[in-house]
């Protein structure tokens, strides 16, 4: 039952004051077809709006089952316009983008009733009202009769106490009229009715109780009814529309207008196309560095040397490069490098920890001793020393040559001419995976030499006249001339010869020195850098494994000029006298230091390199500075520098393209809010239906969610498809084939940039159409 009680509505326009309800009080039977009729401006519309909680009294009070509603919030005016009551406008206000049936089931759509008794109920309501067949049109496909009707379905589909009818045969003729009151008439056996029309004899003919209005107020009734003291049994249920509903709402509305959904969706796409070409082309270059990094990935081992240094110190830079005041004296300072530079301990417990480092990570490792040989040739049966000195021999430069290769190994392994022994063959070979075989086999025993060409297959002249060969600069020299050429290794004991001053000096090569050689080399292959812009891994002449200077070292630790070499601080060579630096240097040279100047670690690939650095930091937790063991990994200097770079280089390229995201996000805020100024009367009508805030709030964020991945894949499949010229482009200018490259991380992530930016420039119109009164809404054309 439904009470009006000393109900009173103004309207004030400037000092005017319009009393559109004055004190109106009246009763509704449960069951009944009230007819509310009076001239324009009487205030019939205004008690209808206010009955159907479209709008609010400002005094007085509205009951609803014996419940007031003077403490009603916002949403229970919501829940009580989708569960108690149901609206037929004279103007239809059908959603035109939402087929009938989908109209008819909007307002159980808020009521949060199941899809499959959702469309049941909507078609039972179509039936009633005499348009099950017409259930898969749209409204503009319709007479302005059948879409009353539907209106009616509409109202009814959720089964309302109280109908409202504002003027329902005011645009209809009158045979349509007709057909229209007969159905009201027919519908108000089972609910209250309360129609608002200007036609009387309409109102007398069908309405069982007649209300004249005038000047806001109730002139008279024909049929009043005085309630008795009726008990609160009004229920609200809560209305909510889910987000898909909301979506699928919007996603009906932007199908209608297709072509500026597209070309908004292109214009918010800009920036997500430049932001992904900028990240392609990253991406691409950085694959190409990386790429580039690992094949060049033994170029640069991690090393381990006697004496190394600290980067974090050399680093270092004085706070301020200003001119001090004079004070009158001067300051002293250690040498910044002297300051980096930090002595490795490198003990037999380390070699034996490194040793340990699984063929996983680094399957090739080069202990470097340092150890000289003492070669012999036999060319054409003259016995002569030979050297792999690229300095002609006997000069002062071919000594000083020799003595530098022996200290190499504590200074710099670049140019070495010692190479690794691979520890698991079947993870790779150094020599096969960084050179090019040109002639003979890969070595396979300590005894093999490798000859080293560069890219040109040319070598240092010196070089073969060293090794007894007769050549002209500008000679070409074939392969087999030099596979299979054979030098022998004489033990110290033979090559040495002790003066009666106990000195040593090298003794003159002949044929029994010779035969009396157990160690013989031969020359198995000669080899080059597989790649052009390869960097010098082995230096070019003679080359031969860590393992063949193990075997010298075994032979000559115990020699007659070791022992006397280790009781002395002079060279017994030289007669000069020795520091304990170079005295273990000398110690190396001849043969007497098991222990290596240094170990070159080269990890299989850049992953593995984290997990080599990793192990070798292991060994220095909790060792005091002085007893840690520094090593230097030049890769990652070069690969920070230039990964650093690129960085730096895409953050401000993004940057300059991320602004088109703020006037894109800008652009669809002015985009939403002309859709909300199309939808105004949608908005009115959902509202009339129950819906709150939230869900209009809600329905226009969900179409700013679907514009928004729309054009976050729009500008990804365009930025795609500009990779290709784009790749080409950059092939002809730098033969860097397939360079641009999203990475599919990216495109997720910038498609949900995309939305989200979209989403936060649409909510604020959203929020504003949220907060547009109903009645009003109802009324904009």
């Amino acid at each position: 039952m439904l009470q009006l009680k000393n109900l009173r509505k103004s309207y004030h326009v400037g000092d005017s004051v319009t009393h559109a309800l004055d004190d109106v009080s009246i009763s509704f039977r449960n069951q009944e077809f009230v007819a509310i009729l009076g001239p324009s401006g009487s205030g019939k519309t205004t008690m209808l709006n206010v009955i159907g909680g479209l709008d609010r009294y400002d005094s007085g009070d509205l009951i609803i089952n014996g419940k007031s509603t003077k403490n009603f919030k916002e949403t229970d005016w919501d829940a009580y316009r989708n569960n108690s009551v149901g609206f037929v406008f004279q103007n239809y206000n059908l959603i035109s983008h939402l087929s009938i049936i989908a109209n008819v089931e909007l307002g159980m759509n808020l009521s949060g009733v199941p899809a499959s008794e959702r469309r049941k109920r909507a078609i039972d309501a179509l039936t009633e009202v005499g348009l099950k067949d017409h259930i898969s049109k749209n409204p503009n496909q319709l007479s302005g009769g059948q879409m009353q009707r539907v209106a009616i379905a509409r109202a009814l589909a959720n089964d309302p106490d109280i109908l409202l009818c504002d003027e329902p045969t005011g645009a209809l003729d009158t045979e349509t009229s007709v057909q229209i009151m007969k159905l009201i008439k027919k519908l108000s056996k089972d609910r209250l009715v309360v129609m608002v029309t200007h036609n009387s004899d309409l109102a007398k003919e069908y309405a069982s109780r007649i209300v004249n209005f005038q000047d806001g107020k109730i002139l008279n009734d024909s049929n009043p009814f005085t309630p008795d003291n009726e008990k609160d049994t009004f229920n609200l249920k809560r209305t909510k529309m889910s987000y898909w509903n909301a979506i699928k709402l919007s996603f009906t509305n932007i199908m209608t207008k297709k072509g500026r959904t597209t070309l908004t969706a292109f214009a918010s796409s800009i920036g997500i196309i430049s932001i992904a070409i900028v990240l392609a082309l990253s991406n691409g270059f950085q694959k190409q560095i990386d790429t580039t990094m690992s094949k060049a990935l033994a170029k640069y081992p991690v090393t381990i040397t006697k004496t190394a240094t600290d980067l974090n110190s050399i680093r270092d830079r004085d706070t301020a490069n200003k001119n001090v005041k004079n004070r009158g004296y001067i300051t002293a300072k250690q040498d910044r490098l002297q300051k980096s530079s930090h002595e490795n301990k490198i003990t037999r417990e380390y070699i034996n920890y490194v040793k340990k480092i699984s063929p996983k990570y680094a399957n090739n490792i080069s202990y470097q001793v340092g150890v000289s040989l003492n070669l012999i040739g036999n060319n054409n049966g003259q016995i002569k020393p030979v050297q792999f000195s690229p300095l002609p021999a006997g000069t002062a430069a071919s000594q000083a040559y020799e003595q530098m290769q022996s200290q190499a190994a504590s200074v710099s392994f670049m140019g070495s001419s010692v190479f690794p022994t691979s520890l698991d063959q079947s993870k790779g070979n150094f020599l096969k995976d960084n050179y090019q075989l040109l002639s003979g086999t890969w070595p396979s025993k300590a005894t093999d030499l490798v000859m080293v060409v560069d890219n040109k297959n040319s070598l240092n002249l010196n070089v073969l006249k060293n090794l007894g060969i007769k050549i002209k600069s500008g000679e070409k020299l074939d392969y087999h001339k030099l596979i299979g050429k054979e030098f022998k290794v004489v033990s110290n004991n033979n090559y040495y010869q002790e003066l009666p001053t106990g000195m040593f000096v090298p003794k003159k090569p002949d044929k029994t020195m010779y035969d009396n050689s157990k160690i013989k080399l031969r020359l198995v292959s000669v080899i080059r850098p597989k790649n052009e812009d390869s960097m010098a891994l082995l230096s070019e002449g003679i080359v031969y494994s860590d393992k063949l200077a193990v075997k010298i070292i075994d032979e000559n630790q115990n020699s007659a000029i070791v022992k006397a070499q280790k009781k002395t601080s002079r060279n017994v060579m030289t007669g000069q006298n020795m520091n304990a630096t170079v005295k273990k240097q000398m110690m190396q040279s001849i043969g007497g230091s098991a222990l290596p100047a240094g170990i070159m670690i080269y990890p299989n690939d850049f992953d593995s390199k984290d997990k080599v650095l990793d192990y070798l930091d292991k060994w220095n937790k909790g060792k005091k500075k002085k007893d840690q063991i520094l090593y230097t990994d030049m890769s990652s200097a070069v690969t920070s520098m230039t990964g650093g770079l690129l960085s730096g280089i895409t953050t401000v390229l993004v940057a300059f393209a991320a602004i088109s995201l703020v006037t894109s996000m800008i652009m669809i805020g002015i985009l939403t809010y002309t859709s909300v100024l199309e939808r105004t009367k949608e908005i009115g009508i959902l509202k009339a239906l129950g819906a709150r805030k939230k869900d209009i709030t809600r329905v226009f964020d969900a179409e700013t969610f679907i514009l928004g991945i729309f054009s976050g894949v729009l500008g990804i499949v365009i930025a795609q498809l500009l990779i290709f010229p784009i790749n080409s482009v950059l092939y002809s200018m730098t033969d860097l084939a397939n360079v641009a490259q999203l990475n599919p991380v990216h495109a997720l992530i910038l498609i949900v940039i995309s939305t989200i930016l979209t989403v936060l420039g649409g909510h604020l119109p959203a929020r504003m159409a949220a907060k547009k009164d109903a009645a009003i809404a109802l009324r904009s054309e």
